[in-house]
């Protein structure tokens, strides 16, 4: 495993030799973004920032095609994109530090968890995605809440952890197809009790929400959402690491590729279109293999 950039520097300690980009889904006001932004800079002095102009929650990796992409300076480190996560990453890397691209792109701290099936509708993850695209090593941090008694986002677990749990990253690598999905379990920082090393999960699709309401004209709008409902999920999930009240570290993959099923496919599909084969069974899902997928 390697824990080096596209540029080939490797992981250092805290100074000017590692250069961090800092993004996010939450838009560039985020209280998180802010708790990013003192992450960095406990690891570095060479801390760039490019968000979003506004909140792109849900936005996944998508980017901006159809419109142009405004880019305003808020001051010679910090930027605001008038895009998504993947175009501020995209900006960031390719146009601003373009003549010394960053060894590291850190995306959050999410105000929220971003576990099991989250992965794939977040902006956060998304952010962190394009810097892996493009060679960076890069981390996702999300902040759970909702899963106590307290109705407030308790940042300072995220802000006290964060730097250590990177530095052990950095320290150890990973692999560069990969990217680092970072969860703080919704606690104060003194009652987190380990970091665990955690799967993707699967969320009960029970949770999800759609609250149909009436404007003032009497037509009908929805707003999509999940509820706040606490599952029963395995052991060693990142779902079950933030229930339990300790954060959560998963390796992700670029390549979505399923081996074991590919396998299975091209073995079928390959005898079916054999010459002489005509006789053969077309290649169908049966039963078994549906409960298989849905298991």
């Amino acid at each position: 495993m390697t824990g080096q950039g596209a540029n080939g520097r490797g992981a250092k300690g805290k100074g000017k030799g590692l250069r961090i980009l800092v993004s996010n889904d939450d838009g560039i006001h985020a209280p998180g973004l802010k708790v990013l932004e003192k992450i960095a800079k406990a690891l570095s002095d060479d801390v760039f920032v490019v968000a979003p102009e506004t909140e792109q929650s849900g936005a996944s990796h998508s980017l901006t095609l159809a419109l142009p992409l405004r880019m305003r300076k808020i001051n010679a480190r910090k930027f605001a994109i008038s895009g998504t996560p993947t175009d501020c990453v995209m900006m960031g890397v390719m146009h601003l530090l373009k003549d010394a691209p960053p060894d590291l792109v850190l995306s959050g701290v999410n105000r929220g968890s971003n576990i099991a099936d989250d992965v794939t509708y977040s902006g956060t993850i998304a952010a962190a995605m394009e810097g892996t695209v493009l060679g960076i090593p890069a981390i996702a941090l999300s902040q759970a809440y909702g899963h106590s008694e307290s109705p407030h986002v308790k940042w300072s677990c995220a802000e006290t952890h964060g730097p250590r749990v990177i530095r052990d990253l950095l320290r150890v690598g990973w692999p560069r197809d990969v990217l680092i999905n970072v969860n703080f379990p919704d606690v104060l920082p003194k009652e987190v009790t380990r970091t665990l090393i955690t799967q993707q999960g699967k969320r009960d699709q029970a949770t999800l929400n759609i609250d149909q309401r009436t404007d003032a004209r009497g037509n009908p709008y929805f707003w999509i959402g999940f509820k706040r409902i606490l599952s029963n999920p395995p052991e060693g999930t990142d779902l079950r690491a933030i229930y339990d009240g300790h954060i959560s570290v998963t390796p992700l993959h670029l390549n979505l590729t399923e081996t074991g099923v590919y396998g299975e496919l091209r073995r079928a599909l390959n005898r079916a279109g054999e010459p002489g084969a005509s006789g053969a069974a077309p290649w169908r899902v049966t039963s078994t293999k549906r409960e298989k997928f849905n298991s």
